[in-house]
C-alpha cells in the first residue's frame, strides 16, 4: 500500500512540474472573429451652409465562433486612442458594433475573457475616411466650406483632400427679371490665407460648370470658397469633399 501512495505522489508531484497543465486543466479561450469590413467612411451632410447631419461609419464584429473549455464571460473591443472599451455579454449577444464619428486610422483590439479572467486579443487595423456633402440653393453669396483633415485621436493624416464642386445657372424662368453667364473663382485657402488652388469658371445661363480637383496638404484646415466675378444670377452648388487615407487596413476575416 505505501509503494502505490508513494507512487501516486510522485505522479501527482511530476504532472504538477510539466510546463502548460496548470493551464490545461483551467482551460483555454480559442478566440475566432470575424468581421466583413475593416474600412468605413463618415459622411457629413450641409445646406445652405448649415450642418444638418452626420452619419458615423458602423462595423460589426462577430465572436459567434469563438470556443473555450471554461465560460466565457465577456466579449469586447479596446481602443487604441483611449476611448471607453465596448463589450457585451456572451448569454446576450455575440457580436460588438462599433461606430466611428471621426476619421482616421485606428488600432483596435478584439478580445474574449472567460471565467477564469483567462484573455485572448487579436488587433485589428481600421480606415475610416470622410465624405462631406455640400448643397447650396439659389444663392448668389455660396458659403465658405471648411475642410478640417487633421485627425483628432491623433494617427497617419489623409494622403489627399479631393473635391468635386458644380455650380449650376438655372434657366431664365427661375431667375425672374433676365438671366445671363455667371463668372466663378473656385479658390482652396490653407490656414495662412493663401489661395493654394484656383479655377475660374463660367456658367452658361441653363448650364452649369464642373470642377474636380486635389491637394496633398493634409496638415492643415482648408476652405473652399465659391465667388462672383461676373453675373447676379442666383446659381445652385452641389459639391463632395473627400478626405481618403493609405489603405493600410487590416484584411477583412469573413
Amino acid at each position: 500500500m505505501r509503494q502505490i501512495i508513494s507512487v501516486l505522489l510522485m505522479a501527482i508531484l511530476l504532472t504538477s512540474t510539466i510546463p502548460g497543465c496548470l493551464s490545461d486543466l483551467r482551460g483555454g479561450v480559442s478566440l475566432v472573429v470575424n468581421y466583413e469590413q475593416t474600412n468605413g467612411t463618415v459622411v457629413e451632410s450641409y445646406v445652405d451652409g448649415e450642418h444638418v447631419s452626420t452619419t458615423n461609419a458602423s462595423l460589426e464584429f462577430d465572436f459567434s465562433n469563438t470556443e473555450s473549455e471554461s465560460q466565457i464571460l465577456e466579449f469586447g473591443v479596446d481602443f487604441a486612442e483611449g476611448r471607453d472599451s465596448i463589450a457585451v455579454n456572451p448569454d446576450t449577444s455575440s457580436s460588438v458594433i462599433v461606430e466611428f464619428s471621426n476619421h482616421g486610422i485606428y488600432e483596435i483590439v478584439a478580445y474574449a475573457i472567460d471565467e477564469n479572467n483567462k484573455r485572448e486579443s487579436t488587433a485589428v487595423t481600421i480606415r475610416i475616411d470622410l465624405k462631406i456633402e455640400w448643397s447650396e440653393q439659389s444663392t448668389h453669396e455660396p458659403s465658405g466650406l471648411s475642410i478640417d483633415p487633421i485627425p483628432k485621436h491623433g494617427g497617419p493624416h489623409p494622403v489627399a483632400i479631393f473635391i468635386d464642386s458644380t455650380v449650376e445657372n438655372p434657366e431664365l424662368i427661375e431667375n425672374i427679371g433676365g438671366g445671363r453667364e455667371v463668372e466663378i473663382t473656385w479658390r482652396l485657402y490653407d490656414q495662412a490665407g493663401e489661395a493654394c488652388l484656383v479655377r475660374n469658371g463660367v456658367v452658361e445661363e441653363g448650364g452649369e460648370a464642373h470642377w474636380e480637383a486635389f491637394h496633398y496638404n493634409t496638415y492643415e484646415i482648408h476652405e473652399l470658397r465659391i465667388s462672383y466675378e461676373e453675373g447676379q444670377d442666383n446659381i445652385d452648388v452641389e459639391q463632395s469633399i473627400s478626405l481618403a487615407y493609405e489603405h493600410i487596413e487590416s484584411e477583412p476575416n469573413p
